[in-house]
């Protein structure tokens, strides 16, 4: 009966995404250009802030290494993504499925706690200016740097050792386009509410403490905001906080939809059209947001072109 029942799966096949024949090549040039802005897009927020010394800031620091997972995140799923547009068959190995959901679930916690220490940094900026300089040093951003890969390790470690030690059945065909948890668990033939509530405990407690942080730090940040008398002042101070909270509600809106809700397991077709958003179009938004509406990164644009064009000249 085992043998009828389970089978020694080497490799899965995507059903990848519903669309018209038609409209093949221009999903594919969609996604390309999306892929391609995000590279170029992140890599260019890591040079700047490397190049220029006025960013050399906790916040900047924090920024580079966001830009850093959204280049890692991206090519997690995109390469492969864009390959399978025109393979007649969307095949991917046993190995490769558990190494793309392992640094798919490595990037995505580490991404969801770095914009907590973002928000933290935001606190002590706003909340204790005069104190900022000492409150956040170079030690403690390192570990809110180092933190969030630690966990995002121990959070990946713990899904895809949980799902993949199960036998699987003998169908190999996964509704997704890429080896997201939910659609690996619909193909194993064993008891799997534990790595169900594994799923809701462990990500949700990444997702439920990392945006926790982020509404505390928020809610001293309004406070303080309030108490500013101009509102040129306060204008300001909530510029410096506008670009981080945009990221943040773009991305966890996306994430809790997916995997908090009630049933989210269960909704595959729905959770392959959301996963779309944030694995193609949040990496590329993410420095586009810090970039159009953050002054000082605009600047040290500015002074960095203005650079290149004199030493051109000269």
């Amino acid at each position: 009966m085992a043998d009828e029942n389970y089978t020694r799966i080497t490799e899965f096949i995507f059903i990848g995404l519903k669309y018209h024949p038609r409209i093949q090549v221009f999903l594919f040039l969609l996604f390309l250009l999306f892929y391609l802005i995000t590279m170029t897009g992140n890599l260019g927020m890591i040079i700047l802030i490397w190049y220029d010394s006025r960013l050399h800031t906790p916040m900047y620091f924090f920024l580079s290494h966001l830009s850093f997972v959204d280049i890692c995140f991206s090519s997690v799923v995109g390469p492969k993504m864009l390959t399978d547009f025109f393979a007649e068959r969307k095949a991917i190995s046993f190995l490769g499925c558990v190494l793309q959901q392992w640094f798919f679930g490595f990037f995505v916690a580490i991404e969801c706690l770095l914009l907590a220490s973002m928000a933290y940094d935001r606190y002590v900026a706003i909340c204790n200016p005069l104190l900022y300089s000492a409150a956040m040093s170079k030690r403690l951003c390192i570990q809110l740097v180092v933190g969030p890969y630690t966990v995002g390790f121990l959070n990946t470690m713990t899904h895809t050792t949980a799902a993949f030690r199960l036998p699987f059945c003998r169908s190999n065909i996964i509704n997704h386009f890429f080896c997201d948890m939910s659609p690996i668990l619909s193909l194993i033939c064993a008891d799997i509410q534990i790595n169900k509530l594994l799923v809701f405990i462990v990500a949700g407690a990444v997702l439920v403490i990392s945006s926790l942080t982020i509404i505390v730090s928020y809610f001293y940040i309004l406070t303080a905001i309030l108490r500013i008398h101009s509102a040129d002042g306060r204008r300001k101070a909530f510029s410096t906080c506008s670009s981080h909270l945009t990221a943040v509600s773009i991305l966890y809106g996306t994430l809790f939809f997916i995997y908090v809700r009630p049933g989210a397991i269960f909704s595959l077709d729905l959770n392959k059209m959301v996963s779309v958003f944030y694995t193609a179009v949040i990496p590329m938004l993410n420095p586009l947001i810090y970039s159009l509406r953050n002054k000082e990164v605009k600047a040290a644009m500015h002074r960095t072109v203005t650079r290149r064009m004199f030493c051109i000249r000269s």
